[in-house]
């Protein structure tokens, strides 16, 4: 009988692990029940797993293979710390335990440490398990799993893992906007399940839908042009090997998306960035194609760009890339086709280098690339046109409240071309600049910056210095490091750094601040949530589609009227005008589908609606091409 018992004694603590964290300062032991580590549900699919009964063999065997392993130290250790305080995890959870399954993580959420579903990435009452005694069972986790399917947002995440083969757990959380019609949520729906791992392009597809709502309402037939133009004319996605200056081999990969040539050839940026892939591109693409739609021209849109990391990269090293990476995509380039521009990663010196092989692979220097003129010939202002685009929108916004920038503060993210431009033109029109950014915090100057100021940035950036280094030489300044600059007191915010810089948090922040008007400066700035938060406070919101029209303008001026030796007060007076037609045209589709002028939805829609229907109409005369 005590044999008996002893054994029985020996599969009971067999079938309990202990698992010994430190918390506070104190040990504290967590038991796991029997079935909650069971290697067989960490290696199943979270789709298509039914819940079920072990059989009555297989549990038989479980006991067999148990009993016959010998009892491991922590098992003999746990005989001597039952004076130590167990804990059923109930608030907190550990990552040791989380990480065995593919369904949860371990994240921190207002100071304390959840678990989170990967599927939706929420937590809560009907998220939450305790995988720890009874509760923790196979059969009880799969039904908390079922549980919590009823969310909109759990279950597009859903959708989009039955879409793939491998139903893989999406990386990134996919937000789905809920306020749709049905007509358009099946526009959405399409998406999701065609590019159901491009979370940037779904983000701006949905950010696109959700503008032309009103619009496919009136005309059901727009239905099938929308779908249409969600799918790229043409994609491109290709080898670029490159050698190194100590002659090792290396290999990226290049992107150029040509998203609709309806209006005519193409023109969009080329971005070097090591974030780069095909759903950022195909994004880009995207919003170049209605920018350009917005823009006094008739052009198509498309972007492109590479893996490639330009920073600490020697000048040889970069021309070498540069060039095999025209090897591949000269040939669908040309001045009807397909011409590129700067972007994140690209300045004068790489398309320069780019320029230089393509004309020497084309065999003509026709259809010069935006960008390197501006050292040969034509005008001089090609690299400020955007920032001071921005600017000049943000003027036409407050000329219509009666108010001017004169005196106000603004708070600009970015330390790259445009955000530079940007804090030139506003100390010209009076206004207090008062941030710049980069990766690693920002900079904030209470005095706000001088034009002797900006010339000390530039000398920063151009000796790749730190911007803690301004602080050293102008004491009222101070580097904020791992920080966002929208929570300092403003009146008008520019963000110029990269898409979805600005989210939820900060956008709560730029409220509680002050900010009345942001004016995009980086292709889609702002998060789905980051934008329900500003218009819910009323906060103006001026889309990048229609603010960026200035440096479209700029490169069509250099192409097209490039023997014209434009002054700066010229070029600025027609940039000026360029943008206050974008602004009326924007405008006046809000207002012709019913936003109001004061609306904060009002420019984001009305430039999204008078883009879209430029092409829209377009595209029906062409047929079905």
């Amino acid at each position: 009988m005590n044999s008996a018992m002893d054994d029985m004694n020996l599969i009971q603590q067999a079938q309990r692990h202990h698992l010994v964290v430190r918390e506070l300062g104190e040990e504290i032991d967590l038991e796991i029940g029997p079935g909650d580590d069971d290697p067989a549900f960490a290696q199943n699919p979270l789709i298509g797993v039914q819940a079920r009964e072990s059989s009555a063999e297989e549990h038989d065997d479980n006991k067999q293979t148990v009993a016959s392993q010998p009892p491991s130290e922590d098992q003999d250790m746990s005989k001597t710390q039952q004076v130590k305080r167990k804990k059923k995890v109930v608030k907190r959870w550990r990552e040791e335990w989380a990480d065995t399954y593919k369904w949860a993580y371990v994240d921190v959420k207002d100071g304390s440490a959840r678990i989170f579903c990967s599927v939706c990435r929420e937590y809560g009452r009907k998220h939450r398990r305790n995988p720890y005694g009874n509760e923790g069972s196979r059969n009880m986790q799969m039904s908390a799993l079922e549980e919590h399917n009823n969310s909109l947002l759990h279950k597009e995440a859903l959708r989009l893992q039955i879409a793939s083969k491998d139903k893989i757990i999406v990386e990134k959380p996919i937000y789905v906007k809920a306020l749709m019609s049905k007509t358009a949520g099946s526009i959405v729906e399409s998406a999701l399940k065609r590019d159901p791992h491009e979370p940037e392009f779904l983000q701006s597809v949905q950010e696109v839908v959700h503008a032309l709502e009103r619009v496919i309402s009136k005309n059901s037939s727009y239905v099938n042009t929308m779908e249409r133009l969600l799918e790229p004319e043409r994609t491109i996605i290709f080898r670029v090997p490159w050698i190194d200056d100590r002659g090792e081999t290396h290999v990226n990969r290049g992107f150029r998306v040509v998203f609709n040539q309806t209006l005519g050839p193409c023109r969009g940026g080329l971005r070097f960035h090591s974030s780069m892939n095909l759903g950022i591109a195909k994004f880009l693409s995207f919003e170049q194609t209605l920018k350009n739609a917005l823009s006094p021209y008739r052009l198509g849109g498309s972007s492109g760009g590479t893996d490639f990391d330009p920073s600490g990269k020697t000048d040889s090293e970069i021309m070498r890339f540069c060039q095999s990476f025209m090897n591949e995509l000269y040939r669908y380039l040309g001045p009807d086709k397909d011409l590129p521009s700067e972007e994140i990663g690209v300045g004068t010196r790489e398309m320069g280098y780019l320029y230089g092989q393509y004309r020497r692979l084309a065999g003509h220097s026709q259809g010069s690339f935006t960008g390197p003129r501006v050292n040969w010939s034509g005008s001089s202002l090609r690299t400020e046109a955007t920032g001071y685009g921005l600017v000049f929108f943000a003027q036409l916004i407050l000329a219509d409240m009666n108010k001017e920038l004169k005196g106000l503060r603004c708070v600009v993210s970015g330390f790259g071309k445009i955000a530079m431009h940007v804090l030139e033109k506003l100390i010209v029109y009076g206004a207090l600049p008062i941030t710049v950014s980069d990766s690693k915090g920002y900079l904030v100057d209470e005095d706000g910056f001088d034009f002797m100021k900006i010339s000390f940035l530039r000398d920063i950036k151009a000796q790749q210095r730190s911007l803690r280094d301004y602080s050293k030489t102008y004491a009222r300044s101070k580097y904020y490091d791992q920080a966002k600059p929208w929570n300092e007191r403003c009146d008008v915010a520019f963000p110029c750094a990269s898409q979805n810089e600005l989210d939820q948090s900060d956008a709560v922040n730029l409220v509680n601040s002050g900010c009345h008007i942001v004016i995009e400066g980086s292709n889609m700035p702002c998060t789905p949530e980051a934008v329900d938060v500003l218009r819910k406070a009323n906060v103006l919101v001026a889309p990048s589609i229609a603010t960026g029209v200035g440096g479209v303008v700029a490169g069509e001026l250099e192409l097209k009227e490039c023997n014209l030796n434009w002054s700066t007060e010229e070029f600025e007076s027609k940039l000026q005008e360029a943008m206050k037609q974008t602004y009326q045209r924007v405008l006046k589709a809000a207002t012709d589908f019913g936003y109001q002028k004061e609306s904060p939805e009002a420019l984001a829609h009305g430039a999204i609606i008078s883009a879209f229907l430029t092409i829209a109409n377009s595209m029906a005369e062409q047929g079905c091409v």
